[in-house]
């Protein structure tokens, strides 16, 4: 008899407070219905909000479901996946952001995909498929997030249609072999990550989401980030 598969999700955080009880809640809601067994590891980088406070309240309300790991300051986000992943226990491992831009009502789905093909990683994709989208960005930023994708696929030509989206389900090892090659640590770390594992033979399937700008916070994206993006996208082009 196969065994069971475990799903870790790995929750990056900064100043999350308002937006953690609720995305563990569904998370656990979505899988508890969808019978799945799964963990949530969270990485706080120092939040001044307390959002590891918050954590730590969850652990006592979801009870073994919950790993916590705090850091001493905004360390990148890049990074975090790296710490998270030394902790995980699942075989499959997904990312996602914690502030309801992803929901996870499109989990179940994306382990249906996978199982379809034994794939080796689902990504989220907001600009392919019947129900695809995005909701709550002004044009500006609708255009520089397109744009973004548009010269990254001319450059690298991947055949992945959102390669600067952050949903995805990862085969452990399959994350980990890849992760150990990418250099990038900042927003440019999930093009450079489905890049890579692309190069090394890993297969690769799309399921479409709607993406939502965050309810409660600030976005963490900004001139210096999006500088990095172009940096690290020439970067990755003269090495792939």
């Amino acid at each position: 008899m196969a065994a069971r598969n475990k799903y870790s999700v790995i929750l990056p955080t900064y100043n999350e407070r308002k937006n953690l009880p609720t995305i563990v809640w569904l998370l656990n809601d979505t899988f508890v219905k969808n019978r799945l067994d799964y963990e949530i590891v969270i990485v706080d980088d120092g939040s001044p909000d307390n959002t590891a406070e918050i954590a730590r309240q969850l652990q006592k309300v979801f009870p073994g479901r919950i790993i916590l790991k705090e850091r001493a300051g905004k360390l990148g986000l890049g990074t975090a996946y790296v710490h998270a992943l030394q902790f995980t226990t699942g075989n499959f491992v997904i990312i996602m952001d914690a502030d309801f831009s992803h929901h996870p009502k499109f989990i179940p789905e994306m382990i249906r995909l996978q199982e379809t093909d034994d794939f080796d990683i689902i990504t989220g994709t907001r600009y392919n498929g019947k129900g695809a989208g995005v909701y709550g960005w002004d044009l500006k930023r609708k255009l520089v997030s397109k744009g973004a994708n548009i010269f990254a696929d001319t450059l690298l030509q991947p055949g992945v249609s959102d390669l600067t989206g952050s949903f995805r389900l990862y085969k452990r090892d399959v994350l980990s072999q890849a992760m150990a090659k990418v250099q990038s640590k900042g927003y440019v770390f999930q093009m450079e990550l489905i890049c890579l594992a692309k190069s090394m033979g890993y297969t690769v399937a799309e399921v479409p989401i709607t993406f939502v700008d965050r309810v409660y916070g600030e976005s963490k994206l900004g001139g210096d980030e999006i500088v990095q993006y172009a940096k690290g996208l020439f970067s990755l082009w003269t090495r792939i």
